[in-house]
């Protein structure tokens, strides 16, 4: 198997990520959950998902389908595919595995992953977070992340604009 073989290998679609959580739960591991656009991917995300992942012993990130990324944030995002986000994404060591999810939240893909702890930054508070009711009623956890301050993808297209 090639590394890129490895890395394509780790993006997987809803139906087919349901054998990968049954092996996890079997062996009783936890799963962390977050999930994201991830467009132009930067320090910022870096160092969310790395401290996310740090909480439990799989890292499921769901990623927003183009069509998706174009409903939430206009119609010139996302700026990469999203095979080419997903393919950047699974090069990372510490995510497990990427979904793609074509609706405005990941509801129903939370609701398929019954993760252990659910991630967001912390612009959101715990109980506005999507999926926060799926977590509370399983006694999962709600987890919140500061930014690293001065990355975004917008401010980086901004910047580029201005240029």
């Amino acid at each position: 198997m090639t590394q890129l073989d490895i890395l394509n290998a780790k993006i997987v679609d809803f139906e087919s990520i349901q054998p990968h959580l049954a092996r996890i739960r079997f062996r009783k591991k936890k799963i962390v959950f977050t999930n994201g656009c991830f467009d132009l991917l930067h320090k910022g995300h870096i160092d969310y998902l790395a401290k996310a992942s740090d909480m439990a012993n799989f890292m499921i990130v769901g990623l927003n389908t183009d069509k998706s990324v174009r409903k939430i944030k206009g119609k010139e995002r996302p700026v990469q595919d999203e095979q080419s986000r997903a393919l950047i994404l699974a090069s990372l060591s510490f995510i497990d595995y990427i979904v793609l999810f074509d609706e405005e939240t990941p509801y129903n893909l939370i609701n398929l992953v019954q993760p252990d702890i659910l991630v967001k930054g912390a612009d959101y508070k715990p109980e506005d977070i999507v999926g926060y009711d799926i977590l509370k009623s399983k006694g999962g956890e709600v987890k919140t992340l500061d930014f690293v301050d001065g990355y975004s993808t917008s401010s980086i297209i901004e910047k580029i604009k201005r240029s």
